[in-house]
């Protein structure tokens, strides 16, 4: 049984568990070097060969194969046609190149066989033995046979490998596709999940797939590439990190803000996981790279905010919750200087109603509904359980409709039943009462709020998704951005895993909590003082 927060981890193969990479590495540098003299010889093109530093880590570790030979190539200005899968090794396609490097690869690996790094399996060991879940996810369609060379796999309970990920037609990194899928076979969301990642482009999708923890192995002196791409804790090797570490990074708790203005800590590594790892862990968070001076004086800003309970205090009723003059005020500012975005569970129209300021962004309904200038989108799938949604409610109204102060919100693509004004002692019947609901269809799930419980699509879709599809709609990088996302509740945790290491997560809480967040404004005033201190400065 698994006493811990942590439900499952979920690694890459080559460079973490396996010692593949450097074969991988060399059977790319055969193979590119080979096409390279070709086109030397041919076409009268200067030769310049493929190096580890910078062709290799940049452009083809991590990613699949075929993505990778597209990647290098357009590096050197070299566009060929893509070909087909089934192309032979002399072909000259991106297919074709990518077959011939698999073809060096399996050679190399017959010869010499497969090595694991005994501290990783070490690590997962323990893991299973503490009850909680193991997955592989990796880009290689050789992964299995690899698995099995080195007599591993039954390790692991999952593996998405680029076969599964050719078959389920899935995205490959830096999308966070085939680790959201493994975590999906496991049973657990991406937020209770660890992925473990030696490649840059792997850390990139650990931290798109929303995971609570994106853990990097720097073994090629790649911890800071690492760090910037997503990573929040950077190690050499596993052996640095053990179940207790990973468990008290589930449990950090967001700075201050202020409290970090006014004094910075000197090792913030001691702070979080403890003296005796501080010198072996690299820790990559809004601590080490953000704060006042980013926020304030650094790259473009683009501002994301939740609604109820951050731009305005909660309220027993939603209709109360009404936006200040003040606040309004600044938003505009804001909104004239900085790309700017409300993200909401209310429904998107009313959302847009209560701010009333034209020309930002808005995304209701936790991001299924999307609109602004320029860009709009409903997720086609919540469009497809909408009237699941709507049987929900009517059930709901039904079973509870009686129950004094409660209040059930039809939000189309969501519905919300808020008991803050009912009689704590019937909290536990309202609670049966919703689950015994939601069992009954496959493809709705619960989440819960402060003082609500709320059903909404089974699609692997939140905040943090409608974020990352905003930035990439209005061609927004995060290497050129400075974003920072400012939330109160449960719901807003997954667009702080999205924003955290690349952007500054701001939670909005009274009290200390546990949370994804980097930093903590203590109430609504707050917010809006730094705001106004943003317009002042910026």
């Amino acid at each position: 049984m698994n006493k811990y927060s942590v439900e499952a981890v979920i690694f890459d193969l080559d460079g973490v568990v396996t010692k593949t990479a450097l074969v991988h590495a060399q059977a790319w540098k055969e193979t590119f070097d080979s096409y390279l003299h070709l086109r030397e010889e041919r076409d009268k093109e200067p030769f310049r060969e493929f190096s580890h530093e910078g062709d290799y880590l940049p452009y083809v570790d991590g990613k699949p194969r075929y993505q990778g030979v597209k990647s290098f190539l357009e590096s050197r200005g070299i566009n060929i046609l893509f070909g087909v899968p089934e192309d032979p090794p002399d072909r000259e396609t991106i297919c074709g190149i990518g077959n011939k490097k698999n073809q060096i690869f399996r050679e190399v690996l017959k010869k010499k066989g497969v090595e694991v790094y005994p501290s990783s399996v070490e690590f997962i060991k323990s893991l299973r033995a503490n009850g909680i879940r193991v997955g592989v996810a990796s880009s290689s369609k050789n992964c299995q046979g690899v698995l099995q060379s080195a007599g591993i796999e039954d390790l692991f309970e999952t593996r998405v490998d680029g076969i599964v990920s050719a078959q389920l037609g899935l995205k490959g990194k830096p999308e966070g596709d085939i680790f959201v899928t493994a975590a999906r076979n496991l049973g657990v969301l991406p937020g209770n999940a660890v992925v473990v990642e030696d490649a840059t482009s792997g850390v990139q999708a650990g931290r798109n797939g929303g995971f609570g923890l994106v853990l990097g192995i720097a073994r090629e002196g790649n911890d800071k590439d690492l760090a910037a791409h997503g990573a929040d804790l950077v190690v050499k090797d596993l052996a640095a990190i053990n179940i207790d570490l990973t468990e008290k990074w589930f449990h950090k708790r967001p700075w201050l803000l202020k409290q970090y203005w006014n004094t910075r800590p000197d090792n913030v590594a001691k702070v979080i996981l403890g003296e005796s790892t501080a010198d072996t862990i690299m820790i990559n968070t809004c601590y080490s790279c953000s704060g006042k001076e980013a926020i304030l004086n650094g790259k473009k800003l683009m501002l994301f905010f939740d609604y109820d309970g951050t731009l305005t205090p909660i309220v027993d009723r939603p209709e109360e919750a009404v936006l200040s003059p003040e606040m309004k005020g600044l938003i505009e500012k804001l909104a004239k200087e900085y790309t700017t975005a409300i993200v909401s569970g209310r429904m998107r129209g009313d959302v847009e109603k209560l701010v009333g300021i034209k020309d930002i962004c808005y995304a209701g309904s936790h991001g299924f509904d999307i609109s602004g200038p320029k860009i709009s989108v409903i997720h086609p799938r919540a469009e497809e359980i909408a009237p699941v949604i709507s049987r929900i409610t009517i059930e709901l109204k039904g079973k509870l409709g009686n129950i004094k102060g409660i209040l059930i919100e039809e939000k189309k693509f969501s519905t919300a039943v808020h008991y803050r004004l009912v009689e704590e002692k019937l909290l536990p019947q309202i609670e049966k009462t919703v689950n015994d609901i939601i069992k009954k269809y496959n493809n709705v799930r619960l989440m819960s709020g402060k003082k609500v419980f709320e059903i909404m699509p089974d699609i692997d879709w939140n905040k943090g998704k409608a974020i990352k599809w905003i930035m990439e709609t209005l061609n927004m990088e995060w290497t050129q951005t400075s974003v920072v996302y400012i939330g109160d509740d449960v719901t807003d945790e997954n667009a702080f895993r999205a924003v955290r290491t690349r952007g500054t997560a701001i939670l909005v809480a009274s009290q200390p909590l546990d949370s994804a967040a980097d930093f903590r404004l203590q109430a609504v005033a707050e917010v809006k003082d730094l705001l106004d201190k943003i317009i002042k400065t910026g």
